[in-house]
């Protein structure tokens, strides 16, 4: 489909959802926003799958380019948008929960992981008053280098949908979310080798969730076969997490608190839960996210 008609197949998409995920008023007190809800989250979800992850990047390409479809985005200023933008998290997380089924995700199939999210370079984190108290320094394996900020741990259903999510200073541990992440949940769930504590995994058979993870040392697996059939499996929450990363950009932080950061979060996995089930629908695969849209 064309940008045109994404956008509107974006904003039916959330106004036909908004009146059963929120039933009655959202707002008891005040005025009504000049801008309808439905198209304040459409210009985020539509702006975020575009790379406009900043909330004045969104608000000046819709208000210049589609004022035809958002009319109202001229009566109101930037600062208005972004404060009724951020104020929608609670809309946002229940919209990204109640389309999970529309997704087409297998919760008997659970993928975990985390990736690290800096706030600034390293050099700078003594000095930086970002975040003070709430970040933490933690080690990025993939670099195989300390940094300072969050780590932002996930829940992934197959075939490659975010179902849960917590952020966390950098330095708290794979293994110490695995409770969280896999609460009232049953089926498989897969893991890399962070997440090896078999006296936890006993724990969680008997809650539900049944751990497939590789020996904690490759050197010395005595199963190197189970490892690399897991270990392929998984591999599909780096696919996802290199789209959180790449095209929903969750590792630039403009944030100043972490209470913006998380909804500035909530928003990207929103956009990649919408996009996953318009592709869902369209008939495509639902990860080849750039497909849905064509020139």
């Amino acid at each position: 489909m064309d940008l045109d008609s994404l956008i509107i197949a974006v904003f039916c998409l959330v106004d036909d959802a908004l009146p059963r995920v929120i039933p009655g008023r959202l707002r008891r007190r005040g005025p009504r926003p000049v801008l309808r809800d439905s198209e304040v989250l459409t210009v985020e979800l539509v702006g975020e799958y575009l790379g406009l992850d900043r909330d004045a990047e969104a608000f000046s390409y819709f208000r210049r380019h589609y004022s035809h479809f958002f009319p109202a985005l001229g009566r109101v200023h930037r600062t208005t948008f972004a404060r009724q933008a951020a104020n929608l998290w609670r809309v946002k997380e229940a919209l990204w929960q109640w389309l999970l089924p529309r997704a087409g995700c297998d919760p008997g199939w659970a993928l975990v992981d985390s990736f690290p999210v800096a706030v600034c370079r390293f050099a700078r984190a003594p000095r930086s008053r970002t975040f003070r108290g709430e970040a933490g320094f933690g080690r990025d394996h993939t670099i195989k280098q300390t940094f300072y900020g969050f780590r932002l741990h996930a829940r992934v259903c197959w075939p490659g949908v975010l179902t849960r999510l917590s952020v966390t200073p950098a330095g708290v541990a794979d293994v110490a979310l695995l409770e969280e992440l896999t609460d009232r949940t049953r089926g498989v769930c897969l893991g890399d080798r962070a997440y090896w504590k078999p006296e936890l995994h006993e724990w969680l058979r008997r809650q539900g969730p049944e751990m497939l993870v590789p020996f904690k040392k490759a050197n010395s697996d005595p199963t190197p076969g189970r490892s690399r059939l897991i270990s392929g499996i998984r591999y599909r929450i780096e696919t996802v997490f290199g789209q959180l990363c790449e095209r929903f950009s969750a590792k630039r932080v403009w944030a100043r608190d972490l209470w913006h950061l998380s909804s500035r979060l909530l928003r990207k996995v929103l956009a990649h839960t919408v996009m996953v089930v318009l592709n869902r629908e369209r008939g495509n695969d639902p990860l080849r996210l750039a497909e849905l849209l064509t020139y």
